[in-house]
C-alpha cells in the first residue's frame, strides 16, 4: 500500500505543481483586482500613520492553519504591532504576534477553496493579519522592565516573528508606536532614547471608548456581573448596547456616557480612585505594591476601624430609617474615639476599610450619574478592580442598593486594557473594528506558574521555559495550586447591605486572575455556520458546567484520562527523553489549568464541556505534541481498510431498505471506537478492532434509546406512493479514525452518493484524540476508493484524486457522470464543534446543503444535541459515558442515538 501511494505521488508531482501554479495565478489576479478596486476609494489616514502596500497580498504558508497570515510581499517597511496605555500607576501593553509557520502539502485545500469560491484576499483596502493579540502590564515605576520587554521581543520593529527580522533586514529607523495615557507625554523622550521610537499620542477617552466598544461587540463572554462572589456572564445585544455609562477606575475615575462608536461624553469623575487607595494604603500600611495591599485586605476586618451604626446605638439597628447595626456610619470613624496610635491598628483592617470606602464611593457616584442620564447599564473597567472579587461585590452592592435594584453594575474581563486596545485599534491597518465575535478565539497558554493564588510574569513563549518551571516546582515539591476557595460570606455592609462580609478573606482575591485573560487569536477566515436556524439563541454546549457536581465530575474524567493520554503522546514522539519531559510538563500544565478552573469556573469566560476538552488539546499543542494518537490511528485505518471490501459486498447484496438500516447500525456500532472514553479504552484490551466492531453490530437492538430511524428512512426511501427527491448535498461531520470513518461513515456516504447526493466529509482542522482530520481524510478515501467504483468516481469528481483535480481545472469536470465527494475542514481542533466559529470553506460548502449528519458524542451529544438547523439534521452516536446517558435521556452505557430532525420542524 505504501509503495503504491509513493509511486502515485511521484507520478503526479509535476501535474500538481502546474495545478498549484494555475490556482496561485488566479488568486493573484483576483487579489490585484480587489486591491485595485479598493484603492480607488482610499481611507483617510493621518500623515503619522504608516501606509500599507497590499498589492499581490496572499495567504502565506500553510493553508491548513486556522490562523492564516496574509503576506504583503511588496511592503518594504516593518509596521509596529504594539500599543501602550501609560498610566500613573501601570503601563498596559497590547501587542500582536504572527502565527507559527507549518508548511505542508496543501494543493487539495487550494483546489477546494477555488471550487467553493473562497477568496484568499480580504475584500478591503488593507488586510486583517491572522495571528495573536497579547495583553501584558508593568508598574509605571518600573518603566525599564517594560522597555526591556519591548526590546527583547523587538515589538517596536514588528516583532521577532516579522518577515524583515527573520530575513536579517535592518529595522526601520525611528519607528512610530501608538500610546495613550499621561505617560505617553511624560515618557516620550525616554522611549525615544532607549528604543529609538517616536510616540504617536492618541486621545485617552477616544481609546477607552473604542476599546470598550470593541470588546463588548467582539468578545462573546466579555461582560459579567459579580454578586455574592458569583460571576455571571451577560450576553450583550449589539443592537441594544448604547447608551451606557463607562466608569474607568485608574488612579482617578472617569465616567463616560457612550452613545455609539465614536460618540461619547465625559460627564463626571472623581479624584478618589485607585491612586487614592494605593497612596493612602502605602502611607498607612507600608505595603510595597498595589497587589500586596489587596492581598492584605483579604485578612482584614473593617469593623475594627470603621464606625458602624451599632457602635453609635449600642449594638442596635436604626430601624426607623432602615439601617442595620452593621452599616458603616463612618469609614475610619473609630480612629476618632479611640486613643490608639497607627501602630495599634492591624494593616489588614486598614487595607480593607480603605478598599470598602473607595469602592462604595465609586459605586454610588456612578449610579447617581447613571440616574441623571437615564442609563440602566454601567460598565466598570480599569486596573483598580483587577478581577478582585471583594472590590466587584462592593461596587455591585453600592449600585444595587442606591438604585433599589434598577441599575446593574457590570465588569469587563479585559478591564485594564481598554485604553491600550483602543490605541492598538487606531492603527487603521489592523481593521479590528471589522472583526466579529466568530473571528476571535481566546486561548489560555500556560504562562508562569500559579502558586498560592499568584501568577508570576507574562505568558512564557519558549517551550524550554515552560518545561523548566514545571521541573523547578517538581524538584522543590511545590504543588501548583489555584487561589484559596471562597467561604460562605457573613453579614455587614453599608446602607442596610447584608453582603459582602466585613471580613475580607471570606471572599477570595482574584487579583491574580486579572492576568489570566487569554491570548486573542485573530482568525479572519472563521464564519458563523449559515445553516444555524437562529445563531443568536444557539448554544453549543449540552452539559451545564455551572452545576458544581457536573463540573467536578468532568474534571475527574479529564484528570483520570491524563496519564493514558501522556503515554500516547510520548509514544507518538518515539518515547524519547525529550518527549517524556514534555509529556510531564503537559500533565502539570493541564493540572494547573484544571485547579484554577475548579476554584473559579468562570475564570476563563463562560465554561462549557466543549471549552474544557479544547483546553486539553491546546495544552498538548503548547508542548508540541502535534498528534498524540497518530500511530494508533494509522494502525486502525489499515485494519479497517482490510475488511472494507467484505463489508461493501455484504451491503450490495441487500435490498435498499435493509441496506439503509444496516448502514445506520454500522455507523452506531463503529462509533464505539473512541480513545476519549474510559469504557472504550477498557474494551481495547479485550479484543481487536474488528472483533469489537462485529460484537457491537451484533448487539444492535432496536428500538434505540433515541430512535428516529423510521422517519429518516421515510425521507430517504419514501413511503408507499409518497416519494421524495434525493438530497442535493449532504454534510457529514465525521468523528474517529479507523472503523468509525472507514466502516461506518464512508459506507453511509457511499449510499448517499449512489442516490445522487453530493457529499462533503467535514473533519477537524487539527488533531484531537483519535479524531480523523481533514488532512488525513483524502488518503483514507483514496485507499477506500480502490475497492469501490462509486467512491472512486465521486472522489475523482470531487477532486480527492490528483488526476481528477487536474482534469477538473482543465474544465473537464462536466464530463464526469458522478456526483462529487469532497473533504473540507471544520476550523476546529476539538472533539466538539461550535457552529458559531467554523472555517470559511465549511461555510461556503454549506450554503446549498439540505442534509447535515452529525456523528459522535462530541459533535452530536456533548455539543449540538439541542441545536436547530435550517435543513434536515441526523444526529448519530453511541453513548460511551454513563453520566451523559442519564443526564440527556435517562439512559445507560452503550445506548444508541439516532435523532432525525426535519427542517420544517425548526421553522
Amino acid at each position: 500500500m505504501a509503495d503504491n501511494q509513493t509511486n502515485n505521488k511521484t507520478g503526479c508531482e509535476s501535474e500538481r505543481g502546474d495545478l498549484e501554479e494555475n490556482i496561485e495565478d488566479k488568486e493573484d489576479k483576483e487579489g490585484e483586482k480587489e486591491v485595485s478596486a479598493a484603492s480607488s476609494n482610499p481611507m483617510q489616514r493621518s500623515s503619522s500613520r504608516p501606509q500599507l502596500d497590499v498589492s499581490r497580498a496572499a495567504i502565506q504558508g500553510d493553508f491548513d492553519d486556522r490562523n492564516p497570515t496574509i503576506l504583503l510581499p511588496n511592503q518594504s517597511d516593518d509596521i509596529s504591532h504594539l500599543a501602550l496605555d501609560i498610566g500613573g500607576s501601570l503601563i498596559k501593553l497590547v501587542y500582536f504576534s504572527r502565527h507559527e509557520e507549518n508548511p505542508s502539502d496543501n494543493w487539495r485545500k487550494r483546489a477546494i477553496k477555488q471550487r467553493f469560491g473562497v477568496s484568499n484576499v480580504n475584500r478591503r483596502s488593507y488586510p486583517i493579519l491572522g495571528g495573536r493579540l497579547h495583553f501584558v502590564k508593568f508598574e509605571t515605576g518600573k518603566l525599564n522592565e517594560c522597555l526591556d520587554f519591548i526590546s527583547s521581543k523587538q515589538l517596536h520593529h514588528g516583532g521577532i516573528d516579522s518577515p524583515s527580522w527573520n530575513a536579517g533586514i535592518r529595522p526601520v529607523e525611528n519607528p512610530i508606536i501608538k500610546a495613550t495615557g499621561g505617560g505617553a507625554y511624560k515618557y516620550a523622550d525616554v522611549f525615544n532614547e532607549r528604543l529609538g521610537v517616536s510616540i504617536d499620542k492618541e486621545d485617552e477617552m477616544n481609546c477607552l471608548v473604542a476599546g470598550a466598544n470593541f470588546l463588548l461587540k467582539a468578545i462573546r463572554h466579555e461582560a459579567f456581573t459579580h454578586m455574592d462572589g458569583q460571576k455571571d456572564f451577560v450576553q450583550i445585544d449589539h443592537n441594544d448596547l448604547f447608551p451606557y455609562l463607562l466608569v474607568n477606575i485608574g488612579s482617578g475615575v472617569s465616567m463616560i456616557k457612550v452613545d455609539g462608536d465614536g460618540k461619547f461624553e465625559r460627564v463626571s469623575g472623581t479624584n478618589v480612585g485607585g491612586g487614592t487607595y494605593w497612596g493612602l494604603g502605602r502611607l498607612l500600611t507600608k505595603c510595597k505594591s498595589f497587589d500586596e495591599l489587596l492581598e492584605l485586605s483579604q485578612q482584614g476586618d473593617n469593623s475594627k476601624v470603621d464606625m458602624l451604626v451599632g457602635d453609635i446605638y449600642g449594638g442596635m439597628d436604626y430601624s426607623k430609617i432602615g439601617l442595620s447595626a452593621s452599616t458603616i456610619a463612618s469609614s475610619f470613624g473609630k480612629a476618632i474615639s479611640e486613643t490608639k496610635e497607627l501602630s495599634d491598628y492591624r494593616p489588614e483592617d486598614i487595607s480593607l476599610s480603605l478598599l470598602r470606602m473607595i469602592s462604595y464611593n465609586i459605586g454610588q457616584i456612578s449610579y447617581l450619574n447613571a440616574l441623571w442620564y437615564g442609563l440602566k447599564r454601567i460598565f466598570f473597567g480599569g486596573f483598580f478592580i483587577r478581577g478582585h472579587a471583594y472590590t466587584m461585590d462592593t461596587i455591585s452592592f453600592a449600585v444595587q442598593f442606591w438604585s433599589k435594584g434598577q441599575a446593574q453594575a457590570m465588569f469587563l474581563r479585559h478591564e485594564g486594557f481598554l485604553g491600550a486596545l483602543g490605541a492598538f485599534m487606531s492603527y487603521e491597518k489592523h481593521g479590528l473594528d471589522d472583526l466579529m465575535a466568530h473571528q476571535l478565539v481566546e486561548r489560555f497558554p500556560m504562562g508562569a506558574p500559579y502558586v498560592g493564588g499568584k501568577i508570576h510574569g507574562p505568558p512564557l513563549g519558549d517551550l524550554n521555559e515552560k518545561i523548566s518551571w514545571m521541573e523547578k516546582f517538581l524538584q522543590k515539591g511545590t504543588e501548583i495550586t489555584a487561589p484559596v476557595p471562597m467561604a460562605p460570606p457573613g453579614t455587614t455592609g453599608m446602607g442596610g447591605f447584608d453582603r459582602p462580609s466585613s471580613k475580607g478573606h471570606m471572599l477570595r482575591s482574584d487579583a491574580s486572575a486579572a492576568l489570566t485573560i487569554g491570548v486573542l487569536h485573530l482568525v479572519p477566515s472563521l464564519e458563523v455556520f449559515p445553516l444555524l436556524a437562529d445563531p443568536k439563541t444557539y448554544e453549543p454546549n449540552t452539559i451545564d458546567l455551572s452545576d458544581r457536581t457536573e463540573l467536578e465530575y468532568w474534571f475527574t474524567v479529564l484528570s483520570e484520562h491524563t496519564p493514558d493520554l501522556v503515554d500516547k503522546a510520548v509514544a507518538s514522539e518515539g518515547g524519547t527523553d525529550d518527549a517524556k519531559r514534555r509529556g510531564d510538563a503537559f500533565a502539570r500544565a493541564l493540572s494547573a489549568h484544571l485547579a484554577r478552573l475548579i476554584e473559579e469556573p468562570a475564570a476563563y469566560g463562560k465554561l462549557g464541556l466543549a471549552n474544557l476538552l479544547e483546553l486539553r488539546e491546546e495544552c498538548l499543542r503548547e508542548f508540541q505534541f502535534r498528534d498524540a494518537y497518530i500511530s494508533i490511528k494509522q494502525r486502525e485505518n489499515e485494519a479497517s481498510l482490510t475488511v472494507l471490501p467484505d463489508l461493501l459486498m455484504e451491503l450490495d447484496s441487500m435490498n435498499e431498505e435493509d441496506r439503509l438500516l444496516t448502514l445506520v447500525e454500522g455507523v452506531l456500532a463503529a462509533n464505539i471506537f473512541d480513545w476519549g472514553s474510559r469504557a472504550c479504552v477498557d474494551l481495547y484490551h479485550k479484543g481487536t478492532i474488528i472483533e469489537i466492531y462485529r460484537m457491537s453490530r451484533k448487539k444492535m437492538q432496536r428500538p434505540w434509546r433515541v430512535d428516529d430511524f423510521d422517519k429518516f428512512k421515510e425521507r430517504m426511501l419514501g413511503c408507499g406512493e409518497k416519494k421524495f427527491q434525493p438530497y442535493k448535498k449532504a454534510l457529514l461531520f465525521v468523528d474517529n479514525s479507523g472503523a468509525d470513518i472507514i466502516l461506518g461513515m464512508l459506507p453511509l456516504a457511499r449510499e448517499l452518493l449512489r442516490q445522487g447526493t453530493e457529499v462533503v466529509l467535514v473533519a477537524n482542522s487539527l488533531p484531537a484524540l483519535n479524531d480523523v482530520t481533514a488532512y488525513e481524510l483524502p488518503e483514507i478515501v483514496a485507499e477506500a476508493a480502490k475497492h469501490c467504483d462509486i467512491l472512486r468516481k465521486s472522489a475523482e469528481a470531487g477532486g480527492l484524486l490528483v488526476d481528477a483535480m487536474v482534469n477538473a481545472q482543465d474544465g473537464l469536470k462536466a464530463s464526469s457522470p458522478s456526483v462529487p465527494l469532497m473533504v473540507v475542514e471544520n476550523g476546529c481542533g476539538s472533539p466538539c464543534i461550535d457552529f458559531r466559529q467554523v472555517s470559511s470553506e465549511l461555510a461556503a460548502a454549506a450554503k446549498d446543503a439540505d442534509l447535515i449528519i452529525l456523528e459522535g458524542m462530541g459533535r452530536s451529544l456533548h455539543t449540538n444535541f439541542n441545536a436547530k438547523f435550517k435543513c434536515d439534521a441526523l444526529k448519530l452516536a453511541m453513548v460511551k459515558n454513563q453520566r451523559l446517558a442519564v443526564k440527556l435521556f435517562n439512559g445507560k452505557l452503550y445506548d444508541c442515538v439516532c435523532r432525525f430532525e426535519p427542517a420544517a420542524q425548526h421553522s
